[in-house]
């Protein structure tokens, strides 16, 4: 159904409702008509087919709201079936052929729903099509370019900034992305140089699909370029220094707007989407945005306590005060040492003590741990857990 047909019909005359009909008005009349035209009820009778179609494609209309207010709007800009000035004009009244406002009506190729001038920009905004037919092409976006990089765990925390080289469809050097080697392509005539055509169903205007003649690009190139064959698009790399921010996590996708590729005639570059791989540290984990370290501490240590020495993460050591009795894989927390938040605070430090067991002993060590086993021999450190085994 083209535009002129979409503006000078009279749903409304067709499903017979007045204007202000609801919804529920609507529906009860199509079904009524429907049931009194439908093709199986009337085999052969072509008029009756022809009213199925019209009562059908009134229902489409008014049945959406969506439509609907675009139906209305447009009739109330453009009255039904032309411009009617009325009674106070040269002659009493004349109609304006809508013909003569649509390229389609013309022969210039226009197609349905195509604009050939004047009104188009007007219609353009109302139906979500383009501007004026065959002077001008719509921008168009480039396209989103997705890449990956590998960051050390120290990188991964501190942030980086790395190369990256890409490659991407760009407009081609050759034919200034025109797609023809002359540099004149001409405007599609199956779109009007919008790129979209309006999908096939009754009355849906706003429903558009990129245009199978052109490709969506809007342009045809009657001499193709033999670099792109005629898209106007060729690859192309390029090496581009991209800062990754701290804190980024194995896995992470960032995304970099208008690093993509560029866009073709004004339209804005698309963006770059970057997956990020973190190698592993042979000190240091992570656990969200806090680091982790495991400490071995001597037993004299974890039983007397005592003050250790703990690493950090590219910066100087820090001293941490271990308590007297200090049991193995107790964890504690030096502030302010972990990753980089979003925020740009740092998590924390997360140390867990491992005692260390001795492999081999000194005759003076040895000697000393038989005194202390002699020591504590009437302690038994299993003596609760053989009660809570027998009262479970």
């Amino acid at each position: 159904m083209s535009t002129k047909d979409f503006i000078e019909k009279d749903y409304y005359k067709v499903l017979g409702v007045p204007k202000d009909a609801t919804e529920a008005e609507i529906k009860k009349a199509y079904r009524k008509l429907a049931r009194e035209f439908h093709p199986d009820a009337n085999k052969g009778n072509v008029k009756a087919e022809e009213r199925f179609k019209e009562i059908s494609e009134a229902n489409d209309v008014l049945g959406d709201p969506k439509k609907r207010k675009e139906y209305d709007e447009a009739h109330a800009l453009f009255g039904n079936g032309g411009f009617r000035p009325g009674p106070g004009a040269a002659g009493g009244s004349f109609n304006f052929d809508l013909g003569d406002l649509f390229g389609g009506a013309q022969g210039g190729g226009g197609g349905a729903g195509g604009f050939g001038g004047g009104l188009g920009d007007v219609f353009g905004g109302l139906f979500n099509r383009g501007g004026t037919a065959g002077t001008r092409t719509q921008p168009r976006r480039g396209q989103d370019i997705d890449t990956e990089v590998t960051l050390s765990f120290t990188e991964a925390i501190e942030g980086a900034t790395v190369p990256l080289r890409m490659t991407s469809q760009s407009p081609c050097k050759a034919c200034s992305g025109t797609g023809d080697k002359n540099g004149t392509p001409r405007v599609c005539p199956t779109c009007v140089g919008t790129g979209q055509v309006a999908r096939g169903s009754g009355g849906g205007f706003s429903l558009t699909d990129p245009c199978p003649d052109c490709k969506g690009r809007g342009l045809i190139a009657e001499h193709p370029c033999t670099e792109c064959s005629g898209s106007g698009r060729a690859k192309s790399s390029r090496t581009m220094q991209v800062r990754i921010p701290a804190g980024v996590t194995d896995g992470q996708r960032i995304r970099l707007r208008g690093k993509g590729a560029p866009g073709e005639r004004g339209g804005p570059a698309g963006d770059l989407y970057v997956a990020v791989h973190v190698g592993s540290h042979p000190v240091f984990g992570r656990k969200d945005d806090n680091l982790t370290v495991t400490v071995p501490v001597t037993f004299t240590e974890a039983a007397l306590g005592g003050e250790i020495k703990v690493p950090t993460l590219g910066g100087p050591s820090l001293t941490l005060k271990l308590p007297p009795g200090t049991p193995n894989g107790r964890t504690m927390r030096a502030r302010g040492k972990g990753a980089v938040r979003k925020d740009g605070t740092r998590g924390d430090l997360l140390v867990t003590v491992e005692v260390s067991v001795p492999k081999d002993l000194s005759g003076k060590a040895r000697d000393a741990l038989e005194a202390y086993r002699e020591a504590t021999a009437e302690e038994d450190p299993r003596t609760e857990l053989f009660e809570a085994a027998k009262g479970a």
